[in-house]
């Protein structure tokens, strides 16, 4: 069964739902492409009207949200209450700002006059994943609703009732049926989704493998596409940066959802002078981290979102081992019930074992100590990923300057504070194309249109 909710604290079933029919899949794309027609001309405050709605029943029921949430992937309690508070920011945000983000642009022609405006292109088809179950919604939902596009979406397997739950919350908001549709689709009606004529772009976070067959099919059918893919982002740490502050956010980038973030801080790249030190205090930091309960606050380590995800993270340690790479800690399931982890440090990983370029999606790190500033910037940037990455420096301008010269998407300085609604997201390389959230989320799914006015012979 494609859709089941699974505790991943106890394993047990809470509940699963059937895939729709191919009759029900037709239904619901005719839905959307009825809605598009009517829904384009509304006016930006007749859209935001029902995104604002939206944004304040998430702010409104915050806490049912989360335990919803909690209870699916098991993503501790605390930080299930600040995704929801976060979605309802991003969906006010957009609801505030489009109508500006997507306003005429006047151009200045050598003859004539001219502008380019923005026109929605139709019915997108949106395939998201389980980690941060309604931010990601939320993220397309907000900038692609309010340009005057609906959306189809195919939320991942394990988070049923977090898909349903969203979906509701936007007819409780008045949206129009067709607006926003979840579908509970099977993987082969997924794979020909993007093959149907209605459907006008194509927008997936996921694994490279996914984006790679995702892309190839939006391609194929000359479809425009976003891919928002994995990431195994540098933690540099150069030779004067503050140990205790720099430690902190070490422990909060790796472990924040138990490790299952795309820019995640994964691969630690320490300089000599620190890294004995930085090393022991965030050993440490790790070892104080207690598995519990994701519902009760005290709890510091959560389980991972399921047990294959578990079993998976788990041989990809082991062979890293293999390959010569050094446990320094953790390397184990916890013995207790769900699907948890022990925190997790690897060493000594050379250039041909895999696990120097492969993503751990969980409590996982990697630990390389380097010579220097140059040494650190030319690891950081020996990788398939580009989405993030954090310099840690007292030193500001030095801080910039080795972010100018990091190949990613997204630079932090003595921070990792990822995500903002106004600021872009997005990578390079492996981590995908495309950007969301900011202005430049809004402006993925809409044609730019040149219009001239110029009064010209016509040429002999």
């Amino acid at each position: 069964m494609t859709y089941q909710s699974l505790s991943p604290f106890d394993g047990t079933l809470i509940k699963s739902f059937e895939d729709i029919s191919d009759l029900q899949f037709e239904t619901k794309l005719a839905t959307a492409q009825t809605c598009f027609e009517s829904w384009r001309h509304k006016s930006y405050a007749e859209r935001a009207a029902i995104i604002f709605t939206a944004a304040e029943i998430l702010h409104s029921k915050a806490e049912a949200f989360a335990h919803t949430m909690t209870l699916e992937m098991g993503k501790r309690i605390g930080e299930a209450r600040g995704e929801v508070e976060f979605s309802s920011r991003i969906l006010a945000y957009y609801a505030k700002n489009a109508e500006r983000f997507l306003a005429t642009v006047k151009l200045n022609p050598t003859a004539g006059e001219a502008h380019m405006e923005s026109s929605p292109l139709g019915v997108i088809f949106c395939v998201e994943p389980w980690n941060f179950p309604y931010y990601q919604l939320a993220r397309i939902a907000g900038p692609h609703l309010m340009a005057g596009n609906v959306l189809v979406v195919k939320h991942a397997g394990i988070v049923p009732q977090c898909a349903i739950a969203f979906e509701k919350l936007l007819i409780e908001a008045g949206a129009p049926a067709g607006l926003y549709t979840n579908l509970l689709i099977s993987h082969e009606q997924s794979d020909r989704i993007i093959d149907d004529p209605r459907i006008k772009g194509v927008a997936l976070t996921g694994s490279v493998a996914a984006g790679r067959t995702m892309a190839a099919a939006a391609g194929r059918n000359v479809k425009v596409s976003s891919m928002e893919l994995g990431g195994s982002d540098a933690f540099i740490v150069l030779e004067d940066a503050d140990l205790d502050h720099t430690v902190k956010w070490a422990v909060w980038g790796r472990m924040y959802n138990a490790g299952q973030t795309c820019c995640a801080a994964k691969r630690f790249i320490v300089v000599e002078a620190l890294a004995d030190t930085f090393l022991a205090k965030f050993q440490a930091a790790l070892e104080a981290l207690k598995a519990g309960d994701p519902l009760d606050e005290k709890t510091t380590l959560g389980p991972l979102s399921s047990e294959a995800a578990l079993v998976g993270l788990l041989k990809q340690v082991d062979d890293a081992v293999a390959r010569g790479a050094r446990l320094v800690m953790g390397g184990k399931r916890i013995d207790r019930p769900g699907s948890y982890m022990q925190p997790t440090i690897l060493t000594d990983i050379k250039l041909e074992n895999p696990a120097f370029r492969d993503e751990f999606f969980g409590p996982v790190a990697s630990f390389f100590r380097v010579k220097d500033e140059d040494a650190a910037i030319a690891l950081a940037n020996d990788s398939d990923f580009g989405l993030g990455g954090s310099v840690w420096t007292k030193d500001i301008a030095r801080g910039k300057r080795v972010a100018s010269r990091v190949e990613t998407g997204m630079m932090f300085i003595n921070n990792i504070d990822w995500s903002d609604p106004e600021l872009p997201f997005g990578g390079i390389k492996n981590s995908g194309y495309g950007r969301e959230l900011g202005d430049m989320g809004i402006q993925e799914f809409v044609n730019k249109k040149l219009v001239r006015t110029v009064t010209l012979e016509a040429p002999n």
